[in-house]
């Protein structure tokens, strides 16, 4: 039997024992943990979703791109509602400004009851939920935590309370705590259930955010019960009705996250590659807003004229910067997806500019050049071509000038002869229409009049060329995106030249009347164009300081109903401009040098005198009509761009080719590959033979008055 000494002693080993395991466990618990720093913390964070900027740091537009967890943008606690933080300081941790990370009181507490067998209560901090959210290895899993981990979360809260101010605990657990189902965080949680940012919440929202934090999973008349008893403890029981009836309504309806900025969602799509990235853009929001806003009234203007589509583009002239980029708004649309910026469509008259400047360019002909807007039949490989104006009718001679600014069609189809099909694919090739790839003869006489199919993103960046004097030069979408070098693809003075015509109110008039949406306050220069059966509308043009391009119609390419680019497209390009020239104006281009400007006349008084500009050389005071036999005098047979296939069954002998002229000049003469072969007056039968051949029809002088080519195979 152990005396009672012994007995003693024994006592005392247990009680030193004791005392030690408590003071390791204690020592342990208060020597400090490994830990992230604030900063790390908070710039480890990453936003479900991506952000597009402008220029000056402002939200363009958020798109979503994880799809595992919905987290916003971290929210600095001076954003947070006052409101909120006393809610959820009440909820969760009512000493929190009065511990240092444990809350002992609370912890013996629940100690007792644990005991005493009574309902268990929760003694977590929120230093200590947020020390468990930071290292996983004591977060909560299926169960309770065990001792050991209840030792360790212990451990790291004192360790933060040491290295953290309370502020930074508090925005830090604001910013990472679990609401319901996806959503972390306050940002998000604020967004999804009230539509607002965090700032904006009020007591009874705030009451309900903060009932869903020890169980955001709970049934709404639970989350209302909770939030209620808060709003009790807070002295509001006002409030106790309003709460659950906010809680019921906000748990059991859908949570969409609207973005903060909708403002460019195919440029979004096309820039954002990472949750959480920031993109910063050449755009302009303001700008940007304007031009959605331009484009939807306008939509909603033709909504009775099947018309369902728009899209435009701004750039910088000088830097080639986009400052707007809207490439879809139809609230009637079926082809949302579609960026109409890119997406390439039939050009209309819009490629009209750049042919006469080739024309200027080679000097065949002046501004002052009359051409005839006649009827005019053309033999193709696939029957005959017969171009027609817009308007149905004809106007007899009229001045380049006159044919471009009016956008007549068939002038423009006498100049494509005149200039050749190839060497125009080849300057719009050199514009940057990327999409116009195939030879000349495959779109045939009809290019002039823009049967190829372009993008707005491609119009606008060559009307931008003509802005800048003929040099071209990439398009940049981000600041200081190193880009191509420019290029000189136009001279100068006939860019100048082009510009002037496309500024004319006169030269316009016969088509468009003085007063129309092509007319602006300040300087600018303007074509519009329609596609075939109304498919497509333009309309492009620049100021001094930008570009703009309008496209009006339908993505799945149904016809329009009586709308042209004058009706469609031009009065969003007219507002867009008329905004333009108050925030950016800008004095008129000054002519380059070597340009001459000459008062003249017209003989047949075809035209009002008028002031005329010319490239050196090419300037004259009075216009004479040329010979109209001279005018109208063209190769009918073969058509140019004839493939001819020899058959070997028949002899060759008896293969011709047939050549004939329509209204040629009695000492017109046919000439094939360099060798006159007689008079053109009469047909010529021609024996062929392979290879590719180009014909064409002299005058006496030898002067060029018509080309074809073809090939024999």
């Amino acid at each position: 039997m152990m005396s009672t000494g012994a007995r003693r002693r024994g006592w005392l080993v247990v009680a030193l024992s004791v005392a030690l395991l408590c003071s390791v466990v204690f020592g342990w618990v208060f020597a400090g943990h490994p830990l992230s720093d604030f900063t790390t913390v908070r710039a480890g964070w990453r936003s479900s979703e991506a952000r597009l900027l402008d220029r000056q740091g402002r939200l363009v537009h958020e798109l979503r791109l994880d799809h595992t967890v919905r987290r916003l943008e971290w929210v600095p606690l001076p954003a947070i509602s006052p409101a909120l933080l006393r809610a959820v300081i009440l909820a969760e941790d009512r000493r929190y400004y009065r511990h240092s990370g444990v809350d002992w009181l609370a912890l013996a507490a629940a100690w007792r009851d644990r005991l005493s067998g009574r309902p268990l209560r929760g003694a977590s901090t929120l230093t200590m939920q947020l020390a468990a959210r930071l290292d996983r290895g004591i977060a909560l899993g299926s169960g309770r935590r065990g001792v050991g981990q209840k030792l360790r979360q212990m451990r790291a809260a004192l360790a933060l309370e040491r290295h953290w101010s309370k502020q930074e605990i508090l925005e830090a657990y604001c910013n990472l705590v679990d609401y319901r189902g996806e959503l972390q965080g306050i940002a998000a949680a604020s967004r999804a259930f009230f539509g607002k940012e965090a700032a904006a919440l009020t007591e009874a929202e705030s009451l309900v955010l903060a009932a869903l934090l020890p169980a955001p999973g709970r049934a709404p008349a639970l989350i209302g019960d909770r939030a209620c008893a808060l709003a009790d403890a807070a002295g509001q029981g006002t409030l106790c009705e309003e709460v659950r009836q906010l809680a019921f309504v906000t748990l059991t309806r859908p949570r969409p996250i609207l973005p903060a900025a909708e403002l460019a969602p195919h440029l979004a799509r096309q820039l954002l590659r990472r949750a959480g990235e920031t993109v910063v853009t050449t755009l302009e929001a303001g700008l940007q807003q304007q031009v959605r806003d331009s484009l939807q009234r306008q939509l909603l203007a033709l909504a009775d004229r099947n018309v369902r589509d728009a899209a435009a583009l701004v750039v910088d002239n000088h830097s080639g910067e986009v400052l707007a980029y809207v490439a879809s708004v139809g609230s009637a649309s079926t082809a949302v997806q579609v960026d109409g910026v890119r997406a390439r469509r039939q050009a209309g008259s819009t490629l009209k500019p750049f042919l006469y400047g080739l024309a200027l360019e080679h000097r065949y002909l002046t501004a002052a050049s009359l051409l005839d807007d006649a009827p005019l039949n053309l033999e193709t490989m696939v029957g005959i071509y017969m171009p027609q104006n817009y308007e149905r009718d004809f106007k007899g001679l009229v001045s380049l000038r006159t044919a471009l600014a009016s956008s007549l069609n068939i002038p423009a189809v006498r100049t494509l002869m005149l200039v050749g099909l190839e060497r125009f694919r080849d300057r719009l090739w050199e514009l940057g229409y990327e999409g116009i790839e195939r030879k000349g003869e495959y779109y045939g006489w009809s290019l002039a009049l823009g049967s190829a199919e372009v993008s707005l993103l491609e119009q606008v960046n060559a009307y931008r060329t003509l802005a800048n004097g003929g040099r071209f030069g990439p398009l940049r979408l981000l600041p200081g995106e190193a880009g191509g070098t420019e290029r000189r693809v136009m001279p100068a003075d006939v860019s100048f030249l082009i510009a002037d015509i496309l500024a004319d109110p006169a030269g316009r008039a016969r088509t468009f009347g003085l007063a129309s949406p092509l007319a602006t306050r300040g300087w600018s220069a303007v074509k519009t164009g329609t596609s075939k059966d109304m498919r497509d509308n333009w309309c492009v043009g620049w100021t001094p300081q930008c570009t703009v391009g309008v496209w009006v119609g339908n993505f799945e390419g149904d016809a329009m109903r009586d709308v042209s680019g004058i009706s469609g497209a031009a009065p969003v390009w007219h507002e867009i401009v008329t905004a333009l020239e108050e925030q950016r104006p800008g004095p008129a281009p000054a002519a380059p040098p070597g340009l001459e400007r000459r008062q003249i006349s017209f003989a047949g008084a075809q035209e009002p005198p008028r002031q005329e500009w010319f490239l050196a050389g090419t300037a004259v005071e009075t216009v004479v009509p040329a010979d109209p036999r001279r005018q109208g005098a063209r190769i009918e047979s073969p058509a140019d761009g004839l493939v001819v296939a020899l058959d070997p069954d028949i002899p060759p002998d008896h293969q011709v080719i047939p050549f004939r002229a329509r209204m040629p000049l009695p000492e017109a003469v046919f000439e094939l590959d360099g060798q006159v072969l007689g008079a053109a007056a009469a047909a010529l039968r021609w024996h062929p033979r392979s290879g590719r051949h180009r014909l064409r029809l002299l005058d006496a002088a030898g002067h060029e008055l018509d080309r074809v080519t073809f090939l024999v195979r």
